[in-house]
């Protein structure tokens, strides 16, 4: 394992992740606010430590590794917490399709990479129009109060919403990509399941 910069910046988002969840069950009023502002540092955490390593020139396998792991974790642990406090068949329905999606294209990654056609599942435009509106829904869930004026409850729902289904559509072009790819294990033998 490496240790450099970038990589102590990703631990450093992982190790984010209890603190938020502990911060979001205090008894207090600004709960809601801190935990939001730790999701929202942790997420400059993820753009920093990106920037850091291609400027340093410390990207590592590990820390490429790493980074997608810690993005991962921070948003299956907020969505958690989400559906636990505002409930909802929605709100879990959309917290399963983007977890469960998460996994799938991971797992879909490593056999790509295994097959050597890793490039073939790289994120896309609509992975990354994905993660922001599920990025910002998650924010705003968090806060859970009004912002000047605004009901962030209702907007970071439709945001939630609006990342789910995203999440389904890049999901199925990344397999859709994938299994068409000559010399997959599914175009050598058509009978695979």
């Amino acid at each position: 394992m490496i240790l450099n910069i970038p990589t102590l910046i990703t631990w450093l988002r992982i190790a984010l992740i209890p603190l938020i969840v502990v911060v979001f069950y205090l008894p207090v009023p600004w709960a809601g606010p801190a935990s939001a502002a730790i999701f929202a540092l942790a997420g400059l955490t993820d753009w920093l430590d990106g920037y850091l390593a291609r400027k340093l020139g410390q990207t590592s396998r590990f820390g490429a590794f790493l980074d997608p792991v810690a993005d991962k974790l921070m948003v299956a642990a907020a969505l958690v917490l989400l559906v636990d406090r505002i409930g909802g068949i929605l709100l879990a329905a959309a917290a399963a399709v983007i977890i469960g999606r998460e996994i799938a294209i991971s797992a879909l990654r490593e056999w790509m990479a295994q097959i050597g056609q890793q490039r073939k599942v790289a994120v896309s435009s609509l992975g990354k129009l994905k993660t922001t509106a599920q990025m910002v829904a998650i924010f705003l869930l968090l806060f859970g109060q009004p912002i000047a004026g605004l009901p962030v409850i209702p907007i970071g729902l439709g945001l939630l919403y609006v990342a789910a289904a995203l999440t389904l559509v890049s999901m199925i072009q990344y397999l859709r990509a994938a299994l068409r790819r000559p010399g997959t294990p599914l175009d050598r033998n058509p009978d695979a399941h």
